[in-house]
């Protein structure tokens, strides 16, 4: 393993401290599934929230509340409604992509994450690593991930797939990298048709606050209830097939 360990360095944390490793909120019914964290992540010990995670932060702020995140805290407070994890949650140096047997060291304990802790059921897989990587995991799907892969519509359908008996149902979009020239400028929108869809947030609610305290006024301090049924996966068998949103 290359551990991009100077990056650690820098941000004053151990190589050893894993990032991404279940954020957000394990009741969430939707989450975000990536390939690895950046330098961003590693100095502020926080999950997507370099300038590729920012616009999956500023999609989720828009469903929310019509606009992209207007500080850092906002970015951040958005981000506890929704569920993070990472095919690897260790930066490797120059962020190059882990190869197989680094993804397949650590596919037990993320499909322990994944399959037993989060308790949601819809995810929306960042880049063809992180789709590709249920394979990995559970190699009876790779046959479906990779002919669903070669549709032209991946980015308009779903997959279901049972991952350690768990369904789940796997809607991807491309990585939101700057370095993806082919598709970064069309990504947000293309997120914002995938929560549309999906009808995400359902309706923010503010929490419990005294009747003088100003937080009840400040759009960072809202919590996310669950998202409609329309989120939720309709798979009675959990068959790995796809199909039209």
């Amino acid at each position: 393993m290359d551990i991009d360990a100077p990056v650690y360095e820098e941000a004053g944390r151990a190589v050893t401290d894993p990032t991404v490793l279940g954020s957000g909120s394990l009741d969430a019914p939707l989450g975000f599934f990536g390939r690895d964290p950046g330098r961003d992540e590693i100095h502020q010990n926080e999950p997507f929230i370099g300038r590729g995670g920012r616009l999956v932060r500023d999609a989720l702020h828009r469903a929310a509340f019509g606009g992209p995140c207007i500080d850092d805290r906002a970015a951040i407070t958005i981000g506890q409604g929704v569920f993070w994890a990472n095919t690897v949650p260790f930066k490797p140096v120059d962020n190059k992509a882990w190869s197989v047997g680094v993804k397949r060291r650590f596919a037990p304990l993320v499909t322990t994450l994944i399959a037993e802790l989060w308790r949601g059921d819809t995810l929306i897989t960042l880049g063809n690593d992180a789709f590709l990587w249920f394979g990995l995991a559970e190699p009876t799907l790779a046959p479906s991930l990779q002919a669903y892969w070669a549709r032209e519509d991946r980015y308009e359908s779903h997959l279901d797939v049972t991952l350690r008996g768990r369904a789940l149902r796997l809607y991807p979009l491309p990585h939101p990298s700057p370095l993806n020239a082919a598709w970064f400028a069309r990504f947000p929108a293309m997120l914002d048709a995938r929560l549309s869809a999906l009808g995400w947030p359902g309706r923010p609610t503010l929490p419990a606050a005294p009747t003088d305290s100003k937080d009840n006024e400040d759009e960072s301090t809202w919590t996310y209830n669950r998202a409609p049924e329309a989120c939720r996966s309709t798979s009675a068998d959990g068959s790995a097939t796809g199909s039209n949103t």
